[in-house]
């Protein structure tokens, strides 16, 4: 009951710190879940090919073969990244389940651009902490 009349009394206060708690929870499971090590090598040489292909431009047979090159790492890449996020979707979807039924009777339950404006307020927090809580643990 504590949280569904903190909904009510404040329900902005509430999606954020509630954006906070599930974003932070989906960058736990990202740090543990991926090998970032891997990740950083992979990322490195996409770099390396992409500052390549802009070398050779005027090339079209080498840059289909630096292309063919990049595309070589996407399914391990997808791998990867697929992990964390087969961990996390069930929660989320349990979650915006019951976040749809709390918010139905808040001042944030009116739409906005198709949705209701929490999942706009939701998406912006999710967002900005997203982007500092990577850079603190070192996802970037």
């Amino acid at each position: 009951m504590a949280i569904t009349e903190l909904v009510q009394n404040n329900p902005r206060v509430a999606i954020v710190v509630l954006s906070f708690i599930v974003t932070l929870f989906i960058t736990i499971v990202t740090y543990f879940m991926t090998d970032r090590e891997r990740m950083k090598e992979i990322r490195d040489k996409q770099k390396h090919l992409k500052k390549e292909i802009k070398k050779h431009k005027h090339d079209p047979a080498k840059m289909m073969e630096l292309n063919k090159q990049m595309m070589e790492d996407l399914p391990e890449q997808l791998k990867h990244s697929m992990k964390p996020a087969i961990i996390t979707i069930i929660p989320l979807f349990i979650l915006f389940g019951w976040l749809r039924s709390v918010y139905a009777g808040t001042v944030l339950a009116n739409k906005a651009f198709l949705f209701p404006s929490w999942v706009w307020w939701y998406i912006g927090a999710s967002i900005l902490f997203s982007t500092i809580l990577r850079k603190m643990v070192g996802l970037q």
